[in-house]
């Protein structure tokens, strides 16, 4: 509970993780400087919350995060990796981020580099800057070309997808508890759901099994899937 007696987010996940029937819980996303101390350690305390969260930085760079009033810096959200890292050592991360932000130097986008190196997303949303009427930062100076912010674009995605490759192909031979969606869209006779790291697994078997949580060996990788073998 809150001081004021009101129920937390950590505590709303506590009571779902008490119901029957529910088998899996996953919550979308959560700003970092919303992340508290409670919410963190249900990722090592709930065994049916899933081990994946989408913790969104935008930046690596103490100069940009403050111009975007982001409203933490580096080390803090480093600081909130570190922690969840601590309580749940299988938890894995994705994360969104923009390059060409005003202002934003060569030195800023190291930063942002160095910080995916350091963290090791699982998968990232990136985007370039653009500006949107009415922001505070649609009348800041913009002094990037887009041929800069494009080039930094490809660089960021070519050194995310070798770590997302590393991370993913990592999991073969592996054995996973999916939850069953429904048909694949890969061929006939084969089913699709997700692992506790939200990452799509196909494999062959019965439409049944949709809404199920099953075991899956994993037994191969691709860029945006896992392709595996129903264990019985």
């Amino acid at each position: 509970l809150k001081e004021d007696g009101e129920l937390s987010f950590a505590g709303l996940l506590e009571q779902v993780n008490t119901i029957d029937g529910i088998d899996r819980i996953r919550f979308t996303t959560s700003h970092p400087k919303d992340l508290s101390d409670d919410l963190i350690e249900c990722f090592g305390r709930l065994d049916k919350l899933c081990k994946h969260l989408h913790l969104p930085v935008q930046c690596g760079s103490d100069n940009i995060l403050k111009a975007m009033n982001r409203g933490y810096t580096r080390e803090r959200y480093l600081g909130v990796v570190e922690r969840l890292r601590q309580v749940c050592p299988e938890i894995r991360l994705s994360s969104d981020i923009i390059v060409g932000f005003p202002g934003e130097t060569e030195a800023d986008f190291a930063e942002t580099m160095s910080l995916l190196e350091k963290v090791r997303y699982t998968e990232i949303y990136s985007f370039i800057y653009s500006p949107r009427r009415g922001t505070a930062a649609a009348d800041m100076a913009d002094e990037m070309t887009a041929e800069v912010k494009q080039d930094q674009f490809n660089r960021m995605l070519e050194l995310q997808q070798e770590i997302s490759r590393q991370t993913w192909e990592a999991d073969v031979g592996t054995i996973q508890e999916v939850l069953v969606e429904g048909e694949s869209k890969v061929g006939a006779g084969q089913m699709f759901g997700r692992s506790t790291w939200n990452r799509i697994v196909n494999f062959a078997g019965p439409a049944e099994l949709a809404g199920q949580l099953v075991s899956v060996k994993i037994t191969k990788a691709f860029r945006n899937s896992l392709l595996g073998e129903l264990v019985e």
